[in-house]
């Protein structure tokens, strides 16, 4: 009976975003928890499970699975080292393994660590020592450090943006991991990493439409033809760390040759067509005339202040440009904001007062919008995304403002599907402009319903003008910031 340990972490953190992350806001799961719950589930975890479930000769040794629901601000140091020390003694208890399923995002960042994640699987590494298989199911958005690439023998990236195979790269990475622990097995994993110095944006990311589909369908044909992983990894341009880039990774069993030349192939296309990956921004005015006069839905694309890329969801920017711009239809438009959230439990249901919106938590960017509501409704928050995953915005408040409906919620969450917002008695289809949280991750879930789809240019910190941003702490020259950046010697 081969026994294979569970365990990971999840948070895409933006560097950003000033309200920091805490232990307490991540959803840890311990144990038999982690199979009961997530079983089923699509994510990464729940398609390595079922891979598993499948053979009669695995014991499963679940031991602890933080979190995130949204993304945050970076983690604080105590908070962070309590939470990798919690993983790394469940494994140190439970070291009698012969593989690891390491589940993770990529893109977390501390406040004093560049690298939770390479952090923790040089820690599992070191205690298992080096013959132990390790597998990691990650996202195309992760960070990749030296570090993490030497602590695991195979990475499996999502193949799609927007999200949609979670379950599918967790069966990958769970395939892999039995590859390598199987009696018989003499597969030697081989991995050419190529960085390139260059961060994308925009719509050419759609991988069913843009010009990055091509190159992760180069990916998909690479593992059908035998390769252990092909996979294009552009990064979390929020996260200013050092090790942000976009990374070219390439897994073969024994093969450095054959590696290092399908690597530079997609290497090659990345950077020739580094200009074309760059989001185009539509003016907050001009998006706003065009959803005037688009029958049907319009939806706004708030990259900049994304809680499914790192920023803290408090913008009121959009909300602020309906009233500027005298928009005459109804709007529905999510804010992260307690003071206003208490206020509006305080007064009641069906009370009506005047409250400031927005601006409370990146006040540098944002100022609270004060404008007349009446509360529709209060809740819990709690919710499940279209995954089958927990939601929990916290206390949650519907306000109304003329036509316009406002979310207000404790927390942040994903505002991508459609559900945040109809377990709030919120149906987008009821609106004619509803504005998403979210870069792209939304279009699974509005482009059969939406008439327009628009990305808006507002301030925010995931602000897809790139340029806008305060950083510190990447590597430079770095494309677009730079535009002499060069490519690495090879290409």
């Amino acid at each position: 009976m081969k026994r294979i340990l569970i365990a990971g972490m999840y948070e895409e953190v933006g560097s950003f975003n000033p309200l920091l992350t805490h232990y307490q806001d991540f959803q840890i799961r311990r144990g038999q928890q982690i199979i009961d719950e997530l079983r089923g589930t699509n994510s990464a975890t729940g398609g390595g499970i079922a891979v598993f479930d499948a053979r009669d000769d695995l014991e499963l040794v679940p031991t602890v699975h933080a979190f995130l629901d949204a993304t945050g601000g970076p983690v604080a140091e105590t908070d962070l080292d309590r939470l990798l020390d919690e993983i790394l003694n469940s494994v140190r208890a439970h070291s009698n393994v012969d593989g690891v399923f390491l589940f993770l995002h990529g893109a977390m960042v501390g406040l004093n660590e560049e690298d939770p994640e390479g952090r923790l699987a040089s820690g599992i590494r070191e205690i298992l020592g080096p013959d132990i298989p390790i597998t990691a199911p990650m996202d195309l958005h992760a960070i990749i450090s030296q570090r993490l690439i030497d602590s695991v023998d195979i990475i499996n990236l999502l193949l799609t943006y927007p999200h949609t195979d979670m379950f599918q790269t967790g069966e990958r990475a769970a395939r892999n991991l039995l590859r390598l622990i199987d009696s018989d097995s003499q597969v030697k994993p081989t991995t050419t990493r190529i960085q390139l110095p260059m961060l994308v944006r925009g719509d050419e990311l759609i991988t069913a439409t843009g010009l990055f589909g091509q190159a992760i369908k180069s990916c998909e044909e690479l593992e059908q033809s035998g390769f252990l992983a092909a996979g294009v990894n552009i990064g979390n341009p929020f996260g200013d760390v050092p090790d942000l880039r976009s990374n070219v990774l390439v897994t073969t069993d024994n093969d450095p040759d054959g590696a290092k030349q399908e690597a530079l192939k997609l290497a090659r296309f990345m950077w020739q067509h580094r200009a074309d990956m760059q989001a185009v921004l539509t003016p907050l005015s001009d998006a706003i005339k065009l959803a005037e006069k688009t029958d049907g839905l319009t939806v706004f694309s708030d990259a900049a202040d994304s809680t499914a890329s790192g920023a803290p969801g408090d913008s009121n920017a959009i909300l602020k440009g309906l009233y500027d711009c005298n928009y005459s239809k109804r709007g529905l438009v999510p804010i992260v904001d307690s003071p206003a959230v208490a206020g509006a439990v305080e007064a009641g249901i069906g009370a009506r007062l005047k409250i400031p919106l927005g601006g409370t938590i990146d006040t540098a960017r944002h100022t609270p919008f004060e404008t007349e509501v009446s509360v529709v409704s209060i809740s819990d928050g709690n919710f499940m995304y279209e995954d089958g995953l927990p939601g929990a915005a916290g206390l949650t408040a519907v306000l109304a403002a003329g036509k316009h409906r406002i979310m207000v919620t404790e927390r942040p969450v994903m505002w991508v599907g459609q559900r945040v917002f109809q377990t709030q008695g919120l149906d987008p289809v009821d609106f004619d402009v509803v504005v998403c949280k979210s870069p792209n991750g939304f279009r699974i879930h509005y482009e059969s319903i939406a008439s327009r789809i628009i990305a808006v240019d507002v301030p925010g910190s995931t602000s897809a003008n790139l340029k806008s941003l305060p950083y510190r702490y990447i590597q430079r020259p770095m494309y677009p910031l730079d535009e002499d950046a060069l490519p690495p010697l090879e290409l």
